[in-house]
Formats: C-alpha cells, sequence, structure tokens
C-alpha cells in the first residue's frame, strides 16, 4: 500500500487528508509537530521503523517548534527518505522572492497555499511531484560484460576447449601385387554370388 507522510498542526486539515488517504488506499504517516517528525525520521534511518515507507511529505511551512522547512531538511539528509517527493503547505501569502527562498531552503518539489485545492486536484498534483521523483533517480548500474583478454594477457584465465575423441582412421588399401589377407573377398554368411558355378553343373 502506497504511504504519505503529513506534518500538520491544524486539526481540521490534518483529519481531512487522512481521512481522503484512506479512501484513496494510501497509509497516513501523520504528526502535529516538528520535532515528532524529526524524531520519526531519526528511527527509520537506524532501522527502527519496519513496513512501507513514504514516498512524499506534506510539510506545513509553520509548525510550532520546528518549521516545516527544517523538517524537509532533515529528510533530505535521511539516508532512507531522502529522494523522496516534499510539498510544503502555507496559509500565508509569501512575496515570489520569499516563495523561491523557502523552496530553496527546504528542497521542496512544489509549494501549495491554503485553502488546499480540490480534493482530485490535490491528489494528481501529488502524485505528479511523485513520478517526478521516481524519473529523476538514477537507474541501476547495468552488468558490466565480461572482459576480453588482449593478445598476451594472461590475467584473465582462458578455459581449456572440450576435448573431442579422434576420428576412427579408415583401413589402408593393400598395395598392389601384395598377398590377399585369408578371408578376404570371401562372401559374407548367408549372401547369394550371381556367379554361375560352371556348365557341368548346369546340365545336371
Amino acid at each position: 500500500m502506497p504511504t504519505w507522510m503529513v506534518v500538520e498542526d491544524e486539526p481540521d486539515i490534518y483529519e481531512l487528508l487522512l481521512a481522503m488517504f484512506e479512501i484513496w488506499g494510501i497509509r497516513g504517516v501523520a504528526f502535529v509537530d516538528g520535532p515528532e517528525a524529526v524524531a520519526w525520521v531519526d528511527d527509520v534511518d537506524q532501522g527502527r521503523v519496519r513496513g512501507e515507507l513514504p514516498e512524499v511529505a506534506l510539510l506545513d511551512v509553520r509548525l510550532p517548534q520546528l518549521s516545516g522547512p527544517h523538517v524537509a531538511q532533515r529528510l533530505r539528509r535521511s539516508s532512507r527518505l531522502g529522494q523522496i517527493g516534499i510539498v510544503l503547505i502555507t496559509a500565508y501569502r509569501l512575496s515570489p522572492d520569499d516563495e523561491k527562498l523557502v523552496m530553496a531552503e527546504a528542497q521542496a518539489d512544489l509549494l501549495l497555499f491554503k485553502p488546499l485545492p480540490s480534493l482530485a486536484e490535490l491528489r494528481e498534483m501529488i502524485e505528479r511531484v511523485i513520478v517526478r521523483r521516481r524519473q529523476a533517480q538514477p537507474a541501476p548500474p547495468a552488468l558490466a560484460a565480461s572482459p576480453v583478454p588482449a593478445p598476451g594477457d594472461e590475467s584473465l584465465a582462458v578455459l581449456p576447449a572440450p576435448s573431442v575423441p579422434p576420428l576412427k582412421e579408415a583401413a589402408a588399401a593393400p598395395e598392389p601385387g601384395a598377398p590377399e589377407a585369408p578371408g578376404a573377398g570371401a562372401a559374407q554368411p548367408g549372401a547369394r554370388s550371381g556367379a554361375s558355378t560352371g556348365g557341368d553343373d548346369a546340365e545336371h
């Protein structure tokens, strides 16, 4: 089951997002403040969290004690969560320069303003972030082909070719004038000869 992370201190939005996740077939990992979220990321990196890890995190920009961008920075330093999508959410209007600043600080993929878009549109926007993140990840290295040894290079072992049994040599023909071997030219047992044995036998 896909898993999405939420860090949101407003109860209405917190509960609404988790309810929508359940309808969409998504497991929610939710926190109400920054320190709680960062402690969970620490547990993930130390192998104390089992099960499916989130593929995206929705972070409120202004959180108690620790801001959303600071949580995002901890995610980016994570050995196991560093490549997930990050979506920032805020109710505050920011200037274009402030938007760029907060996005760069958090290394975020998307910035959304409250009130949030319709749920269908919100899901589509988040899934686009996930797809872009997957496509940006490097492909696993291809298997290297076996090296071909250069002439005279003995560093690579060469397997010997399989042995082939020698072919049986045909018997040599006798030389002219040589005595014929006993039995040579005799008919095989059971064979019929086509030559006549003589005129006298024909008369009887």
